[in-house]
């Protein structure tokens, strides 16, 4: 169950659910969810090469390289995640108005920052 935070205004506000809270999307594009588990999957092989690069001694500028394509197909899939978001659940929810609307204009408040670094 998430705690309470306080905001900057002193209202209580429910803090983000851990990804345990067992919560589900409200909407799914399934073409979206096809090319996410796609890139995924290229990702984890990505990752594994990056792996196998370390044991072999390679180049560490061309481990660097490949790090930086991991991490740019990683905000691919972000991106994706995002625009599925906004699309289903954010909107959802603040068509819905009140409090749902209020926490999940703090939910993406906080996502921005969050992951814009």
């Amino acid at each position: 169950m998430p705690t309470s935070a306080k905001t900057p205004a002193n209202r209580t506000r429910k803090a983000p659910a851990s990804p345990s809270s067992g919560r589900k999307a409200v909407g799914v594009d399934s073409d979206a969810k096809a090319r996410n588990l796609l890139r995924l999957r290229r990702i984890e092989g990505q990752v594994r090469g990056l792996q196998k690069m370390v044991e072999d001694d390679r180049y560490c500028a061309d481990i660097m390289t490949q790090i930086a394509s991991t991490h740019e197909a990683l905000r691919a899939v972000g991106r994706e995640l995002m625009r599925n978001h906004l699309k289903h659940c954010a909107a959802s929810a603040i068509r819905t108005g009140g409090e749902e609307a209020s926490e999940m204009y703090d939910e993406l408040v906080d996502m921005m920052y969050k992951h814009s670094r």
